[in-house]
């Protein structure tokens, strides 16, 4: 069985997946569009994104992790407006400008990640009448440590198209 490296923060890594069997992730504009809508909701907060391609089939990310974050709302914020709520909890702070910081939650970028999935399997199997997975599992990523690496995946918009 393949082991999954964690995700750590202050880090550059290379976010990749496809469809499953080969089968496409975007079928139409709309698609492209939701997506990254998602990503902005659920990565944006967590993530700092230097690069990006969406292909039909699959997609490449280059993100830093960001360092001192902690979510902006905690479960007891739940009980005051739930709709609320679980449209902005997935916000972040700077964790540095906590008051009380030991007491505050610190997003796992791997759980991130799977929402974004998530959610966006969830609309897409909606549009198109589907059911089941979309994306391979588990998600590839790759801690980049050298710039050679990192050239090549800043070019892969270029080279895409």
């Amino acid at each position: 069985m393949q082991k999954i490296e964690p995700i750590i923060s202050d880090r550059f890594y290379h976010i990749y997946n496809r469809g499953i069997n080969g089968e496409n992730l975007f079928t139409e504009e709309d698609n492209y569009l939701h997506f990254l809508r998602l990503y902005d909701k659920y990565i944006h907060p967590i993530a700092d994104t230097y690069a990006w391609v969406l292909m039909p089939n699959h997609f490449h990310l280059l993100v830093r992790i960001k360092e001192n974050v902690a979510y902006r709302y905690s479960n007891a914020d739940r009980s005051n407006d739930a709709v609320r709520f679980d449209n902005m909890k997935w916000e972040t702070i700077d964790l540095s400008a906590c008051e009380t910081p030991d007491s505050v939650r610190t997003p796992d970028p791997k759980r991130h990640f799977a929402h974004l999935f998530n959610a966006y399997t969830k609309a897409f199997n909606k549009r198109h009448a589907r059911h089941g997975a979309l994306f391979e599992r588990p998600f590839k990523r790759k801690l980049i440590t050298d710039e050679h690496y990192l050239r090549q995946v800043v070019i892969y918009p270029v080279k895409s198209f």
